[in-house]
């Protein structure tokens, strides 16, 4: 009977979670819905102004915005796909907005780190699991921005690959997870995409359209009429052309799209504005997914103890035996991608790992690779639906989609096969350590990272070149005096002054988070940490390795407790669990 009622038990969690799990995902639909219904117009205007995309940098930052916005990149790049197709847009302007949309389709993961802020030490893990993604689209951009800039590359390399395969237009993309998840998002709302993609292509009569579509079943009839025409350079072809003595006649096709059946979503005809809309779902969806979110991590909670969580663990982080231990690490990018590919959402696959990362089931050293993964999965669903396109875009889809393919691969070549050059893990659980210890950090590197310095950028773009060198070379020179001067504080001090040694010099605001810590916030608890707080996290820490080690029950699972790095002694693996 214990047994019975043991696997009854686990049976009915695993639903659970299934059930949560679909509802998160569902969620995640809802909220790009109402991102684009809040934003959606305005994202389209954005891309109007062809004069700014012509400067590399006012595109990456305005293909960071639009798709924070849209919280889509495939919107983002359906829209620059649009654009280059009608030739407002020429493909090498289009490259540095696609590497926007590479970054901004990254700060979904960062907000859902943001629900396990109750907890410190969860907080660190799921924060620095969550941004080691940012830190790589960022310093990726750094990198390939200037390249692309001075050489061209990925355009050329792409533009070579299109014109060597006659490819040709095929079915339309399989929808996967989307066959699953469309009952339930289409019964709430849906969109018409298209009048976006109008809006940015300069169609005025989008400008004036819903978003919310209204007639999910339409029939558009064709047919040619005799239209009467000033004179023969204004018929359709020589062909069709009959001139009398004042007057010319010619054939025209005529389309009519008549409306056959109205939507079955619960928007369809209630009387209310795409914002006051869009502002509804945005509200009922941040509640479901943080809801589906916490439930999800209390579940796993529960259900990982003991040796299920020892295998679970060593299953998940342990590299194969030498001499094939490097191999690992390209499996996880693997499955990344293909788990990707099966969601068809980067941003959905590094959300639902984000708080596996949390709870110290995964490793920050393999939700790395997993999420390099989750990046060359969205590319290949991208470059999928591009193959589906019409004859007359297929060939700007097709080379987008590539673009945006080699930038990711360029990256990974760059930043994950030497471990010397996985800088952006050791960022992220810096970023960590510092979320843990201020936790209102989090809300600021959110908005200045993803709003702040964007727009900053792009008001110096606007204002051209001149200003834009004037303030932005210094700003990057002392950057890296600062970046060097650490470097040097950590390895080789006898390299500079002694007043060099730290920072100590300067005023404490100056160098240090503390003078800004909001301490006043007495009615919030994860805000502050009183004394007594601090002594209770430090008993637990002297007991057992305080909250990091609360679900591991066995003995052996104190082996291995890390950041990926292998420590003997328990004093160790008690300071591991502050990173």
């Amino acid at each position: 009977m214990p047994e019975l009622r043991m696997m009854l038990k686990s049976f009915s969690i695993g639903l659970l979670l299934l059930g949560f799990l679909y509802m998160f995902i569902c969620s995640l639909d809802i909220l790009s819905s109402a991102f684009q219904l809040v934003g959606g117009k305005a994202a389209g205007d954005i891309f109007t102004e062809g004069s700014v995309l012509s400067n590399p940098l006012a595109g990456l930052v305005i293909g960071v915005l639009v798709t924070l916005l849209v919280q889509s990149s495939s919107t983002s790049s359906s829209i620059v796909v649009s654009m280059v197709s009608s030739g407002l847009l020429q493909v090498q302007m289009a490259v540095p907005v696609i590497m926007g949309t590479n970054i901004g389709t990254s700060v979904t993961n960062t907000l859902v780190a943001m629900t396990q802020a109750g907890d410190r030490n969860k907080f660190r893990r799921a924060f620095a699991g969550a941004t080691v993604h940012d830190f790589f689209n960022w310093l990726s951009v750094l990198v390939f921005l200037p390249l692309e800039v001075a050489s061209g590359y990925m355009y050329k390399l792409t533009k070579l690959l299109v014109d060597s395969f006659n490819i040709q237009g095929g079915e339309k993309t399989p929808e996967l997870l989307h066959v699953i998840t469309d009952p339930l998002t289409k019964a709430i709302i849906e969109l018409d995409k298209s009048v976006i993609s109008g809006i940015a292509t300069g169609d005025p009569a989008a400008r004036n359209k819903s978003l919310i579509l209204k007639w999910c079943k339409t029939f558009t009839n064709v047919t040619l009429r005799n239209e009467t025409v000033p004179g023969p350079e204004n018929c359709t072809s020589p062909a069709l052309c009959w001139c009398s003595q004042d007057l010319c006649y010619t054939l025209h096709n005529i389309s009519e799209t008549y409306n056959i059946q109205t939507c079955n979503h619960i928007f369809v005809n209630v009387d209310l504005s795409d914002l006051a809309i869009g502002l509804i779902l945005l509200a009922l969806s941040l509640l479901v997914l943080c809801s589906c979110l916490i439930l999800i991590v209390k579940l796993l909670n529960s259900m990982l103890k003991g040796q299920v969580a020892m295998v679970i663990k060593k299953v998940l982080n342990t590299d194969f035996p030498f001499p094939f231990g490097w191999v690992t690490g390209y499996i996880a990018i693997l499955v990344g991608a293909g788990m990707t590919f099966i969601v068809q959402s980067s941003s959905v696959f590094t959300s639902a790992i984000t708080p596996l990362v949390g709870i110290g089931v995964i490793s920050i050293e393999r939700a790395y690779p997993l999420s390099l993964g989750a990046n060359i999965g969205t590319t290949t669903t991208a470059i999928l639906a591009a193959m589906a396109a019409p004859g007359d875009t297929l060939a700007n889809a097709l080379q987008i989609a590539l673009i945006h393919f080699v930038f990711n691969v360029s990256g990974i070549i760059l930043w994950y096969p030497i471990p010397f050059t996985r800088i952006p893990i050791r960022l992220a659980k810096a970023l960590g350590d510092i979320t843990a210890e201020y936790r209102w950090f989090a809300g600021v590197y959110i908005i200045s990272c993803f709003f702040l310095l964007p727009l900053f950028v792009f008001g110096l773009s606007m204002a051209g070149w001149k200003v834009l060198v004037g303030v932005g070379v210094p700003i990057v020179a002392l950057l890296i005096i600062i970046i060097i001067v650490n470097v040097l504080q950590a390895r080789l001090p006898r390299c500079l002054p002694a007043v060099l040694h730290s920072w100590d010099f300067l005023p404490l605001w100056a160098h240090s988070l503390e003078p800004w810590d909001p301490k006043c916030c007495c009615c919030c608890k994860c805000c502050q940490t009183g004394p007594e707080e601090e002594e209770v996290e430090e008993e637990e820490e002297e007991k057992g390795g305080g909250h990091f080690l609360e679900m591991y029950d066995h003995p052996a699972m104190m082996n291995g407790v890390d950041w990926g790095e292998k420590r003997e002694d328990k004093e160790d693996v008690l300071k591991a669990t502050q990173l």
